[in-house]
């Protein structure tokens, strides 16, 4: 029986992911997938129950789970407690301690909302853009690091092996969708991103079949709003993937709306890439779509059911097209949108 391990976190993290978790209790139900869930302190909460972000006992069920379904974490009320006990760092543990070197963020814009993204709607429509980011190498995890009352330094580096596996996850995803990758890097002044590019012409030799082109990221970061929609899979590293993700899960309109899943070498994580949001926290307000497609994607993921994730997804749609939650301009409170995607999802299983 698969075992997902939640990790509803801080703020706004209990209420989007138990809407996620009752979403997969009714597509269990209707489609006998046997699943368990057992949670565990993680975040802000963990540094008030157990001293640290990323208690022991967190450590040992998420790596005996099949799955992990993070919430968001963090808040001002742990803001000042020293780094290596911050809500953040604890998350980085999570990653390296996995092996989760691949984070996927799929951002599109569903048809008929394009009036919700910032951008012209003649130029948000049709977007569908993947942003592979790789998670455990570069400048956050480099060394040597460090500061002093002089100087502040970290360092960028990459290994070959490193940029070949986060390539091949990238060509792969590409050729399940429309066959282009575009690799990010700054290779005009980096020597890192010298060799980033170098190696990912490698890897590309193994696939003839998809489409391949480089960017620089400042470039990049013009193109993603100003033609969105001619990008089908960009990978990048971990610093420039982290700015160019979060720039474009703002495409669609609302950080509600923006699933994720962190994949490597043991037990893959989702969740949805919005903060905690304090100050909306236990007004039932909170937008949980994030929190349900990354349930989808966990089913694609870890349970190997992209045929259900599809019925998700599609529940996701019919129900953001009837009754959406504030942020998008409707009334539905989070359980009562929860409900919607779990009665659409039952209508297609019916």
């Amino acid at each position: 029986m698969p075992k997902i391990a939640l990790l509803p976190g801080d703020g706004i993290g209990p209420e989007v992911t138990y809407a996620a978790v009752d979403v997969l209790k009714a597509a269990d139900q209707a489609f006998g997938l046997g699943l368990e869930f057992e949670a565990f302190p993680f975040g802000g909460n963990a540094i008030d129950a157990h001293g640290e972000p990323f208690p022991e006992v967190t450590r040992k069920g998420c790596l005996a789970a099949d799955a992990i379904l993070l919430g968001a974490i963090g808040g001002p009320k742990w803001d000042n407690v020293p780094r290596h006990l911050r809500a953040e760092t604890g998350l980085l543990a999570l990653r390296k301690a996995h092996g989760l070197f691949a984070n996927l963020r799929p951002a599109k814009v569903l048809p008929g909302l394009e009036g919700l993204s910032p951008l012209k709607p003649e130029i948000a429509r049709g977007v569908d853009v993947l942003v592979i980011r790789e998670l455990t190498g570069g400048i956050y995890f480099g060394e040597p690091r460090g500061m002093s009352e002089a100087e502040g330094w970290n360092t960028e580096r990459y290994s070959k092996p490193e940029v070949e596996r986060i390539a091949r996850v990238a060509f792969e995803a590409a050729r399940k969708r429309r066959g282009q990758v575009c690799s990010v890097d700054k290779a005009n002044v980096l020597e890192v991103g010298e060799f980033w590019r170098k190696t990912v012409d490698e890897v590309h030799q193994s696939y003839p079949d998809v489409a391949l082109e480089h960017q620089y990221v400042d470039a990049m970061a013009m193109h993603l709003v100003t033609r969105p929609s001619r990008f089908d899979v960009v990978v990048t590293g971990n610093i420039f993937g982290d700015i160019l993700s979060d720039l474009a899960s703002v495409l669609p309109g609302s950080l509600g709306l923006l699933p994720s899943a962190s994949l490597g070498e043991q037990t893959p994580l989702f969740e949805p890439v919005h903060g905690s949001a304090p100050d909306i926290a236990g007004k039932g307000i909170a937008n949980p779509t994030a929190a349900i497609l990354s349930a989808a994607m966990l089913l694609t993921h870890a349970l190997n059911r992209p045929d259900l994730a599809k019925r998700v997804e599609g529940a996701v749609t019919a129900a953001l097209s009837t009754n959406p939650t504030p942020d998008l301009g409707g009334k539905a409170s989070t359980g009562a949108f929860a409900q919607e995607v779990i009665a659409a999802l039952q209508r297609v299983a019916a």
